[in-house]
């Protein structure tokens, strides 16, 4: 089986996850750090809003049974695109939204995407999601893998 990666900053890493992780053909999930300039971040570097990292999603998925076009409709219906450098609560720039494209072909359809969404009407704000070559991607600490599922949550606010 060929797999893909996908990467998305959409706040708080731990129900971005957990919203990947119910998508049919998605068979892995892990949250990091992408996008700053520390080597090896910690979550505890990160939340200092000086790293310049986001909290990422790293999505591993089968093409075959699901298009990135798919999962970028999962990206953009689980958070608010709209809100610069923070998801509802949570604010600073490692909650930023955005897409950490892998191939010429997801920045093709990321940015269509996007465009698609701003002309929709869906919003009243101007989507400020950014769309980025990917970087090396930092593995969150372990506790923070799957988070929800350890203590027995469905989900937590994420839009």
């Amino acid at each position: 089986m060929a797999t893909e990666k996908a990467t998305f900053g959409a706040g708080c890493f731990w129900g971005v996850e957990a919203a990947f992780r119910q998508v049919p053909g998605v068979t892995a999930t892990a949250v990091g750090y992408m996008g700053g300039d520390m080597k090896n971040p910690t979550y505890r570097d990160v939340c200092t809003d000086q790293t310049g990292h986001a909290e990422v999603v790293e999505v591993t998925f089968d093409p075959e049974k699901v298009s990135y076009t798919n999962i970028l409709k999962v990206f953009w219906e689980n958070h608010d695109p709209t809100q610069f450098n923070r998801q509802g609560p949570d604010y600073g720039k490692q909650y930023r939204t955005a897409i950490f494209f892998h191939s010429p072909e997801q920045e093709a359809a990321a940015r269509a995407s996007k465009e698609a969404l701003d002309k929709s009407g869906t919003y009243k704000r101007k989507i400020v999601t950014e769309i980025t070559p990917a970087s090396e991607f930092w593995r969150a600490e372990d506790y923070h893998q799957q988070y929800l599922e350890k203590r027995g949550m469905a989900s937590c606010h994420i839009k």
